[in-house]
């Protein structure tokens, strides 16, 4: 087996969700969980078919993170494997609801960090491994850190 990284290109401040499901109704599934929790979310969506035809189906409501999903999906060429970008909302307003969708097995990763997902290629085709998301820890947060988080939280609105 080779092992190689493919970087997700996207902006430095889109949030993503990257993930494992296996069927096809995948698309429509996620489409209908995403379109229904946010008003006003903006999205777009692809998933590497794994069998049959094994193309990159997609869906979505904004044209660019549907070109930024379809784009990275193929980059990252593992079968089953879905990306959603989301713009208007975070991966906390909806991973519930993704996760609940019967046919998603696990989530990789929801961030806007920069990430390098970690592929192994075989003579079957490609698997994602793990993700590498955003930097390594540089040290303990100190007593003006763990404030500086709180406030962050309470600021965001999800902390009173």
């Amino acid at each position: 087996m080779d092992i190689s990284t493919v970087r997700i290109e996207k902006p430095d401040d889109l949030n993503f969700i990257l993930g494992q499901s296996h069927f096809i109704k995948t698309v429509e599934d996620l489409y209908e969980v995403l379109v229904g929790a946010v008003p006003g979310l903006k999205f777009g969506l692809a998933f590497n078919e794994a069998s049959g035809p094994c193309l990159v189906r997609w869906a979505g409501n904004d044209d660019d993170l549907i070109g930024l999903a379809q784009s990275n999906a193929e980059s990252i060429g593992a079968g089953h494997a879905f990306i959603v970008f989301l713009e208007g909302g975070f991966p906390i307003n909806v991973l519930n609801a993704v996760k609940a969708v019967p046919e998603v097995c696990r989530i990789f990763c929801a961030t806007a960090n920069p990430v390098e997902v970690v592929v192994g290629q075989t003579e079957q085709g490609r698997a994602i491994l793990g993700v590498v998301d955003g930097s390594s820890p540089k040290g303990i947060e100190t007593d003006v850190d763990i404030a500086e988080r709180k406030d962050l939280l309470r600021r965001f609105g999800y902390k009173l």
